[in-house]
């Protein structure tokens, strides 16, 4: 029978690895927290150049999700991460390279020193919107009790819990939705169009100076349409 030599256990290896490796986590792992802050976000990686090669550390919610090195020669190493450990040999290699790591990150840190000591800090004063509201409310206040005054008139006379009109004013569609007898919205231009009236907040300054003086032709459409549906009545005899 052959005599097959023993096979050396890994324990020793394995056990030294993880040690390290926990000691970079807790390292590198105040690196990041320190990386978070100075960048902001919840997110974010940044790669640090040394002479050997790269050494990437990526964040989430400032904790390390992993820290890579890349050596100008030879296979990336995940010194740090999520999956599975480093190879020992692969994992010497870098560490070798751990401490220029750290002396870059250091003078990244450095070289922000006093970057933001000559930005002003005295501000402009800031313009009150009160007087725009207050226009903006005031308008789109008549053009409610015009949009409702003619929901009520519809409602009267085509019945119903829901109705529309419409009408082109200028060639641009205009669309009156009512709910019995008061306006849901008022929407220029179609289905992707600007609601002067909704149910959610109001349309822009901007949006009001530009459509609202269409509004009396929208209005004028209205009276048209009106007096056609008169018209058309007079006409039935019983």
């Amino acid at each position: 029978m052959s005599e097959w030599p023993d096979v050396d256990g890994i324990e020793g290896v394995a056990a030294r690895r993880d040690e390290l490796v926990e000691g970079v986590r807790e390292h590198a792992g105040r690196i990041a927290y320190r990386l978070a802050r100075l960048q902001g976000g919840e997110y974010g990686q940044r790669t640090f150049p040394t002479a050997r090669g790269e050494w990437t550390v990526k964040y989430e919610a400032g904790d390390l999700q992993y820290l890579r090195y890349d050596p100008d020669s030879g296979p990336e190493t995940y010194v740090v991460s999520t999956k599975r450990p480093p190879d020992p040999e692969a994992l010497a290699e870098a560490l070798s390279d751990y401490g220029a790591f750290v002396a870059a990150f250091n003078d990244h840190v450095r070289s922000l020193d006093g970057v933001l000591d000559d930005v002003e800090v005295e501000f402009p004063e800031i313009e009150p919107t009160d007087g725009v509201v207050a226009q903006r409310d005031r308008v789109l206040g008549r053009v409610r009790e015009a949009c409702d005054w003619i929901a009520g008139e519809l409602h009267r006379y085509e019945g119903g819990e829901y109705g529309t009109f419409a009408a082109r004013v200028s060639g641009t569609r205009w669309e009156l939705k009512r709910e019995r007898d008061r306006a849901s919205y008022l929407r220029v231009g179609g289905s992707g169009g600007i609601y002067l009236l909704s149910q959610y907040g109001p349309p822009s300054a901007a949006d009001i100076r530009e459509h609202v003086p269409d509004f009396r032709g929208f209005v004028e459409a209205y009276n048209d349409h009106v007096e056609e549906v008169e018209s058309d009545l007079r006409r039935v005899s019983l």
